[in-house]
């Protein structure tokens, strides 16, 4: 595996990749362990889906199975092999969405989501690439229970996407051992926060959901989850059974 703190602060190319700058990578450790199909999230990880800009991920989901289990490994190795995996789902998203969009996708919509998808392959590649020869498989996305022809519902999916992005590195956070992980997670985050809230406008214009009560806490901080609960969440959209042990 790559020594992560050697890399450049913002390089301007991941090989493969040439049109955004690179702008995440995340390290750390965390004491839980487990099976992705079998974590549940607590009333405390999840707000309520009658908010506006809720939660409800779970009516899109279509679980599936391909028999093949994946580990992400143990320790750092878990760590970087748990935001490859969300990295891999997001990237996926984006590409399947701009393969087969919404028949009233303007121009502004599609610039927009061309800029994120290209993020998110950056963030991918970059990930496989750290970890060498640690990295897991490439994932099979499930989106079968998305209509990605129907404007609400591509874009709620988006940004629920988004916000379990932040949510998930908000909750990797205070396991982070190494200073240079800790500064870089703080700027993942702020990028996540930027694509959420234009979704979020962009799912609901003019009202407060960008900044509202869903993903913003009484305390006016990012909500957090912790990575079972995140990895519960994305579940049915993984064909792969994901094991983890994050110490």
């Amino acid at each position: 595996m790559e020594e992560l703190n050697t890399l450049p602060e913002s390089p301007t190319r991941v090989e493969g990749v040439g049109r955004r700058s690179f702008l995440r990578y995340v390290g750390g450790a965390a004491v839980v362990g487990g099976i992705l199909s079998s974590c549940t999230p607590t009333s405390d990880d999840v707000t309520s889906s009658t908010n506006l800009g809720g939660y409800n991920l779970n009516k899109y989901a279509r679980q599936m199975s391909n028999g093949i289990t994946v580990n992400l490994g143990s320790g750092e190795v878990a760590i970087l092999n748990y935001a490859y995996a969300l990295e891999q789902l997001e990237a996926a998203y984006y590409e399947a969405l701009l393969a087969n969009p919404y028949p009233e996708m303007t121009a502004m919509e599609r610039a927009m989501f061309m800029d994120i998808r290209d993020h998110e392959v950056i963030h991918r590649e970059f990930f496989k690439r750290a970890l060498g020869a640690a990295a897991i498989p490439g994932l099979t996305p499930n989106f079968s229970g998305i209509n990605f022809k129907q404007r609400s519902v591509a874009i709620d999916v988006a940004r629920q996407f988004e916000d379990v992005g932040v949510t998930a590195y908000n909750g990797a956070g205070k396991f982070l051992k190494t200073a240079d992980y800790l500064l870089t997670a703080g700027k993942i985050v702020s990028v996540e926060a930027r694509h959420a809230a234009l979704l979020s406008e962009l799912q609901f214009p003019l009202q407060t959901a960008f900044a509202g009560d869903t993903p913003i806490d009484g305390q006016g901080l990012e909500r957090s989850r912790e990575p079972g609960a995140v990895l519960a969440i994305v579940a049915p959209f993984v064909e792969e059974t994901i094991t983890y042990t994050l110490g």
